[in-house]
């Protein structure tokens, strides 16, 4: 991470591929994170309580402690992982300080309440469905949020990078 507080983002192209195929990397887990939200529910309040709740038309039973409490621990781990690199990641670019807060805080407050949605649902009252479908929509917003502002910055500094090396001009300078 050094590279990008000096700066040497800008001449390290090498870092900066790495980087943006992380990022593609993300993408990929932030599509199959909507793929599996889907596959169990839909942003109904209706449909995630069924499947918090069980459903005795679809001869589903209630989530258990045990099965949500190691789905949980995994997500705590994992979530925390992704949100602090990406967050960590767009602190280094020339967004605004303001922009830099509000998204971070967004990041981790909905990655957070995202969790909490559904032991809310499953163990104090169905109407926390709303939370939990709004909790969902507002982490896979910030995250995308995140993944576009850090690959824009990193496209415009391999740009920028081009330019000052002279990469895709030929030997008079013309491009």
């Amino acid at each position: 991470m050094r590279y990008f507080v000096t700066g040497e983002q800008h001449r390290k192209s090498l870092l900066n591929t790495l980087v943006l195929m992380f990022l593609g990397y993300i993408a990929l887990l932030w599509v199959s994170n909507g793929m599996m939200y889907f596959h169990h529910m839909d942003l109904s309040a209706k449909s995630v309580v069924a499947y918090y709740l069980g459903s005795e038309d679809e001869f589903t039973q209630p989530k258990s402690y045990q099965g949500m409490l190691e789905v949980t621990h995994f997500h705590l781990f994992s979530m925390g992982m992704l949100v602090v690199t990406l967050t960590h990641l767009m602190l280094m670019t020339n967004f605004s300080i303001r922009l830099k807060i509000w998204l971070s805080m967004l990041t981790y407050i909905s990655a957070i309440a995202d969790e909490a949605g559904g032991w809310l649902v499953r163990f104090v009252h169905p109407l926390f469905a709303y939370f939990k479908i709004a909790s969902f929509v507002t982490l896979e917003l910030s995250l995308v949020t995140l993944l576009c502002v850090v690959t824009l910055s990193l496209l415009n500094s391999r740009r920028h990078f081009a330019r000052e090396s002279g990469f895709g001009s030929d030997r008079s300078g013309n491009e």
